[in-house]
């Protein structure tokens, strides 16, 4: 019987994948425990219209990450801090710190987790970053820290 899998299934299949499997095994486990249903006409057709939105998804989400690194490119952001005696930072400068400045500045809202600075940044300067948008696209930006 031939069955799509509506959950991954250890040794049998993926989620979306379509299987050729016993009948016993397609009517009293999976199919019972709705694990799978069976791979008709109309079930299939429902299948390609997933993938295919899926994919259309993941095509929009990568044009986005690549008109927001274009966006970037080398672009600098100013993150003012406050300071104590003798130029040191209270504290240090974060993703946050940086993606908090990256949306005043730029208008681009960009999640903390994504940007990776290369060195903790405890004194003003200049220092780069790097935005991890999405695997394989990235972008570095000039980071300057001055006083508040």
């Amino acid at each position: 019987m031939k069955v799509i899998f509506l959950q991954d299934v250890k040794g049998s299949g993926k989620k979306g994948d379509m299987k050729e499997v016993a009948d016993g095994y397609a009517r009293n486990y999976l199919i019972a425990k709705g694990l799978a249903c069976e791979a008709t006409a109309k079930n299939i057709s429902d299948l390609n219209g997933k993938k295919a939105s899926a994919q259309h998804k993941a095509d929009v989400a990568r044009q986005e990450a690549l008109d927001t690194a274009a966006a970037l490119k080398g672009k600098k952001v100013i993150c003012r801090v406050k300071a104590g005696q003798g130029g040191k930072l209270f504290g240090s400068v974060t993703g946050a710190n940086v993606a908090d400045a990256v949306k005043e500045q730029l208008g681009l809202d960009i999640d903390k987790k994504k940007i990776s600075l290369s060195s903790e940044i405890k004194s003003f300067g200049t220092f780069s970053a790097e935005i991890r948008l999405m695997t394989g696209i990235s972008e570095k930006i000039t980071v300057e820290v001055t006083e508040e």
